[in-house]
């Protein structure tokens, strides 16, 4: 890290919150209101000139210095692991962390694989978000109590049957859908916060999930959506979220002392418990899928060891 942005009050005096994907959206809204509560928050960004932009919005609307920058590119899992040692060699804990960072373009035609040879949605919104959590456990457990929040999708309700293809979650062999793919790595992301939470039983770490609906995005973004699309989501943007409403979720989840003994739970927008699909809250498929999963990021047998080791 360029340690970095860090000039104001002793790191170890304050909570740590590391959000991935805190230069925009729901992530950035969840970065000021959490700076505004008194915690040192770290943006994990891919993009260092949008994150330095937001990092400065960031300080500015919540009246706090307290906000560090660190580089890193969720969908490269050499990346997550040279920032998980600089995040390691930086704080001495880490309170909370928020796997907020994922890709979802519904005008992707074609898949993309990554320079590592993964699938560029299952890399960035599942294996990318395993192996720093699993890397950042020690940390997380120097903390009196840690907090894993996972974000997952309020589409899924629509998917109830999709699963995670074991064989080929890459869609290597089968016909691309956007859509599946980036559900699919949702579905995972829920399962794991469900295995990460019995792994950690007995732990002061817990293990939590967000399933977060509709929220504003700016159309603009996407040049290439067709007419009737951009059509369908303006009307659609009308009745969702403010980033700012749905961050306050965050924002709670990540701090209230009423969850400190809370885990393995799938929260919706208001913080009230929901149920996932029936597949996905199956011991037996959660193992497969993890068992998958820990293939894809390298890490056998006990997880954290494994992490630290490779």
């Amino acid at each position: 890290m360029n340690p970095d942005t860090r000039k104001d009050e002793n790191p170890t005096s304050m909570k740590i919150c590391l959000i991935t994907g805190a230069n925009s959206g729901i992530g950035k809204a969840a970065a000021i209101q959490i700076a505004r509560r008194g915690y040192r928050v770290v943006m994990a960004c891919r993009n260092r000139g949008r994150g330095e932009a937001a990092l400065e919005e960031i300080k500015e609307q919540s009246a706090r210095d307290s906000v560090d920058l660190m580089i890193v590119d969720m969908s490269l899992q050499g990346s997550v692991r040279d920032f998980a040692e600089r995040f390691t060699n930086s704080y001495e804990a880490l309170d909370v962390l928020i796997q907020n960072a994922a890709i979802f373009d519904i005008t992707k035609k074609e898949k993309v694989f990554t320079e590592e040879g993964n699938e560029s949605i299952w890399a960035t919104n599942h294996l990318g978000p395993v192996l720093l959590t699993e890397l950042l456990i020690d940390s997380l457990d120097r903390s009196p109590q840690g907090r894993i929040l996972t974000v997952a999708s309020k589409g899924l309700v629509a998917m109830p049957f999709l699963k995670v293809d074991l064989e080929d979650p890459e869609f290597r062999d089968r016909k691309f859908s956007v859509t599946k793919a980036y559900y699919q790595s949702k579905t995972a992301q829920v399962m794991y916060t469900y295995w990460l939470s019995e792994r950690l039983k007995g732990s002061s770490t817990t293990s939590n999930c967000i399933r977060v609906p509709s929220v504003r995005v700016d159309v603009s973004k996407y040049p290439n959506l067709p007419r009737f699309l951009r059509t369908l989501y303006s009307l659609k943007m009308k009745f969702a979220l403010t980033p700012e409403e749905m961050a306050r979720t965050y924002t709670y989840l990540a701090t209230s002392n009423e969850l400190i003994h809370i885990s393995g739970v799938y929260f919706n927008e208001k913080h009230r418990p929901v149920n996932s699909s029936k597949y996905s809250r199956d011991p037996e498929n959660v193992e497969q899928v993890m068992k998958l999963t820990m293939g894809y990021v390298g890490l056998t047998g006990p997880a954290t060891e494994q992490a630290k080791s490779t």
